[in-house]
């Protein structure tokens, strides 16, 4: 069977780190790579062994780093290549892997390249983007950019348009041209030379673009419509496996899409034991359950719909890939202040999530700080957020005579700079994250919630986290064994088994607020292994509370 073949990524689980919002070494505010370095041992106390780093290359920082000026060099606010070098140094001598964040679907429009490019129509480096004349005065077709407005900037030194579907400071790159596509390479052997053992490939499903760039018809879904126009583009499946030949398999690496607008029916472009690809993707299906598919904005978690989701994708992957799981990232909000409680019941939700995450037949992500149960950060003014996507929804919102009071109810919940807000390490000032002025608000909530205190707390969430890490490592059924799904309409409790061979669990969540009520089956034998309440009665009838997590063996 192919998914008992085993690897090491498969049986690790990667702990995302925001380099910006980590730790400051210097005093500028800014979190940066010796800051990440010092913090190596809290890392691995934790159960840590795989690192991502989102993006620390040389860029103006229009979208905090992913837009990239120089895909071989670091960015001056995180330090030096020594630095970077030092910091690899020290994760190797403590048996820890770096996955490095590639930015290749656009590059900063200060890159070199596209210096040149837009400089004339016969410049050698023209063809490393997207170009096309406008129509009647106006860009070339209607589609707009994941950051509001066109997705056409008008190029005054060439009179034409240049493709962008994040923000103007973000042209795309043209994978149709082989010059582009082995330049990308060889920044992939750059770094895979140096010695990380990965890459996450941001918006890789964009890549390739549909033949003519013809209008989107958004109709009544348009950012669903929007997504089909741009994501699996008829070469992208090409381009990926011609990655692999040309480098990935050359290294003992281990590589995941950052899967936008990919959907089950999609997994076999980027995974294909016949002529592989990626090894992995991180899909996006179960990010819009809570919103709006007109408006994206929020509404009620669905839990059945996210239960349909894990069965599709593993139904899906058995026999062509394995899959992955993430509550919380950069780009979103808080995974405890937006799934779950992050007031009375805040610590034994983020206990919940992180046994949802690591017994799941899936490669968990932990974005920094979940293992704190960090939450949300209260902004009282439009002032405070940096974000270039909610800088822009502000403007959106003042031409429509929305009010400040609208705009900071919706961004409250989902901004992405709940996730960016620097992490706590203590109760000293910015929460010893910096003895400068941070770059972003610190969450006030910091002298509650902090590393120092939750390390000497023994039923703290990052106690738990850590006992969960380790549970997953000691136990082959939860990287190896099948996933069955129990119940998947119940609205509230989420009831899964993982066998493998004689191995078998059950996992019983009660994902909210109220309690109900489980009846395990009398003719099995049960033990109780895990549960994120200190005290658990033993029957078979069982009454779960608030956000209650247990996990069982049976026979």
């Amino acid at each position: 069977m192919s998914h008992l073949i085993k690897t090491w990524w498969k049986e690790t689980f990667i702990y995302q780190i925001y380099p910006r919002s980590f730790k400051d070494s210097n005093g500028d505010g800014i979190g940066d790579l010796r800051g990440i370095t010092q913090s190596l041992d809290y890392l691995k106390n934790l159960g840590v062994e795989t690192l991502w780093l989102s993006p620390i290359y040389k860029s103006p920082n229009d979208d905090n780093g992913y837009d990239v000026s120089d895909y071989c060099d670091i960015m001056e606010d995180f330090g030096t290549m020594a630095d970077f070098e030092e910091m690899l140094a020290e994760m190797k001598k403590k048996d820890l892997k770096l996955i490095l964040d590639l930015v290749f679907n656009h590059s900063s429009d200060e890159h070199p390249w596209f210096v040149e490019a837009r400089s004339s129509r016969n410049n050698r480096y023209r063809d490393y983007y997207i170009w096309s004349e406008g129509k009647d005065g106006n860009p070339p077709n209607n589609w707009v950019s994941f950051f509001e407005g066109s997705a056409w900037e008008y190029n005054p030194a060439t009179e034409d348009y240049y493709l962008h579907l994040f923000t103007k400071k973000q042209p795309d790159l043209n994978w149709e041209n082989p010059k582009v596509r082995q330049e990308l390479y060889q920044v992939m052997r750059f770094w895979l030379d140096k010695g990380v053992n990965g890459f996450r490939f941001d918006v890789i499903p964009l890549i390739s673009k549909k033949a003519g760039l013809p209008d989107i018809e958004y109709g009544d879904l348009p950012f669903l419509n929007m997504i089909k126009m741009y994501a699996n583009g008829p070469k992208v499946q090409e381009f990926v496996q011609e990655m692999h030949k040309e480098v990935l398999q050359h290294y003992d690496c281990y590589t995941v899409g950052e899967g936008i607008g990919v959907f089950p029916e999609d997994a076999h472009l980027y995974m294909n034991p016949e002529n592989p690809g990626l090894d992995t993707v991180y899909y996006f299906d179960h990010m819009f359950i809570d919103r709006d598919p007109l408006t994206f904005l929020p509404t009620q978690f669905h839990l059945p719909t996210l239960k349909k989701i894990l069965n599709d994708w593993d139904k899906t992957l058995d026999g062509i890939g394995w899959n992955t799981f993430y509550l919380g990232n950069h780009d979103q909000p808080r995974l405890v202040s937006r799934f779950g409680n992050d007031k009375e019941y805040r610590e034994v939700a983020a206990k919940l999530f992180a046994t949802l995450l690591f017994t799941l037949k899936a490669i968990p992500f932990v974005y920094q700080g979940d293992e704190l149960g960090m939450s949300n950060t209260p902004f009282y003014s439009p002032d405070e957020f940096n974000d270039v996507q909610a800088r822009n929804q502000y403007a959106i919102f003042k031409s429509k005579g929305s009010t400040d009071e609208d705009y900071l109810r919706l961004q409250n919940q989902i901004s992405r700079d709940h996730a960016r807000t620097p992490f706590l390490w203590n109760t000293q000032a910015n929460a010893g994250f910096t003895q400068g002025k941070p770059w972003l608000k610190v969450n006030p909530n910091y002298t509650e919630i902090n590393a120092q205190k939750a390390q000497a707390d023994p039923n703290s969430v990052w106690h738990y986290y850590q006992k969960m890490i380790q549970f997953r490592k000691e136990n082959d059924v939860l990287m190896y064994g099948d996933f069955k799904d129990i119940d998947s309409q119940h609205p509230q409790l989420f009831v899964y088994e993982r066998s493998l061979e004689d191995q078998k669990m059950l996992i019983i969540l009660n994902i909210s607020a109220e309690i109900h009520s489980f009846t395990l089956k009398p003719e099995n034998n049960y033990t109780l292994l895990i549960s994120n309440y200190l005290e658990v009665g033993e029957s078979n009838a069982q009454t779960l509370r608030p956000y209650e997590a247990r996990v069982y063996r049976w026979v």
